[in-house]
């Protein structure tokens, strides 16, 4: 069992661990994402062209073309493999797949796949044939998707997602219109503060507590108005969330009943944090609580990792907070390049604790060393147990992390909760 929760109300100690399966070790894609392809009430995973047949995933079907080979070397040898370059040699890559998704975007109840692309490049939809084999017929939903963590989100209220990022200059959103099939419409939010394509940091969230979606961007936020009509400029409010780091959350980490916001603090540095949200003068102000960094001593558990690329927020051991599941995404420049690039390729789960003084404790938990994320990591329970399985695709290949659990004696748990370095 890899990670632990505490025990509640007086039932017995349960251990949560994750089971490791690896899909492919191929690269064909920085994202992944579960979606039922063929119909049949199960969950599929879908990474790159290929979506594999769940709950085993033993069977790969490709819906795009797959047919890219890359030649490189491993231990001085050369060697030729599918995909894009990452693990199988010893060069860096990088794919036309940054993040997927999906829904059933031409309600004919079979989910199709949405692909957020390089930045700067277009996102496009994969039309389900309904248990048909070969490609998938696709479709351009926008012409330019910029920034490294955009989303698909319901950003406006309407009940359906949106695509969420920058594009051309602006931050703002797509959205199908009554036929999907056509391009999405963009919706400007903010002026052309000439966006680049590779800005890090990007999220949805309500800041201000009016239950309008906000975005959150590594140097503030965006309120939302009261009404979209005619595209209005978003109201911005300047606060410095890290120098540019991942999916970005606002959550009430510590239950005073304000939003706060959640970040890595740099993708291809050190640090994640949040940031407390405080009022002055009826403002929305924020306290910075960095809880992981360079430095092992800089995390109460002696834990860190450099490139935070992908965060998720979930409830994991199912005590109605939400945690953070994040890792160290494997080669995100190549062998050299950014801090540590060689170091384990992590994935861990950080079990958020509120406590009797209103400080909070942010709980190390280790899923895998030797995985890693890519620029997306996704939580969801794919197997109807109530619990949250994690999959992750990146240069290493790709991961299913199924959730299990067990029930411990009191000493068995004692043992198996990280241990603080600090008081």
């Amino acid at each position: 069992m890899a990670a632990c929760a505490a025990p509640a109300g007086g039932r017995k100690p349960v251990l949560h661990g994750f089971a490791k399966q690896q899909l492919s070790d191929e690269f064909w894609s920085e994202g992944a994402a579960f979606g039922d392809f063929n119909h049949d009430g199960k969950q599929d995973v879908v990474a790159g062209p290929f979506w594999y047949e769940g709950p085993a995933f033993k069977v790969r079907h490709a819906y795009a073309p797959a047919d890219r080979r890359s030649k490189s070397k491993k231990n001085g040898q050369p060697v030729e493999f599918a995909g894009y370059k990452g693990a199988l040699g010893s060069e860096n890559d990088y794919s036309a797949n940054f993040l997927a998704f999906t829904r059933d975007f031409d309600g004919d109840g079979w989910d199709d796949i949405l692909v957020l692309g390089f930045p700067g490049a277009e996102s496009f939809w994969y039309e389900n044939p309904k248990g048909g084999e070969g490609p998938w017929k696709r479709h351009t939903a926008l012409e330019v998707t910029d920034n490294e963590s955009p989303t698909f989100v319901d950003i406006t209220g309407d009940g359906k997602p949106e695509i969420v990022c920058s594009s051309k200059g602006f931050y703002g959103w797509a959205s199908p219109g009554a036929d999907p099939r056509q391009p999405w419409s963009w919706h400007s939010l903010s002026p052309n503060k000439n966006y680049h394509k590779f800005t890090h940091g990007l999220g949805v969230g309500d800041v201000n507590g009016d239950r309008r979606m906000d975005l959150l961007e590594k140097d503030g936020w965006w309120e939302q108005p009261a009404s979209l009509a005619g595209d209005p400029v978003w109201k911005f409010h300047p606060q410095a969330f890290g120098v540019g780091g991942a999916q970005m959350y606002a959550y009430d980490v510590n239950g005073d009943g304000l939003n706060d916001v959640i970040t890595s603090l740099s993708a291809h540095g050190y640090g994640l944090a949040w940031y407390e949200q405080y009022r002055e003068g009826g403002e929305a102000k924020f306290r910075e609580h960095i809880f992981m960094n360079k430095l092992p001593t800089e995390n109460p558990y002696g834990v860190h990792f450099s490139q935070l690329h992908a965060i998720d927020l979930v409830d994991i051991d199912g005590d109605g907070l939400k945690d953070i599941v994040t890792g160290k995404r494997f080669w995100a420049h190549g062998p050299e390049g950014d801090p540590e690039p060689n170091a384990a390729p992590c994935v861990y789960w950080f079990q958020l604790k509120r406590n009797a003084d209103k400080s909070v404790d942010w709980i190390p938990h280790l899923i895998d060393d030797a995985s890693g994320t890519g620029t997306q990591v996704m939580a969801r329970d794919y197997n109807g147990d109530g619990k949250p399985d994690v999959v992750v695709g990146n240069k290493h290949g790709v991961y299913v992390f199924t959730h299990v659990t067990k029930s411990v004696t009191k000493a068995e748990w004692e043992a198996a909760q990280p241990k603080r370095i600090q008081p």
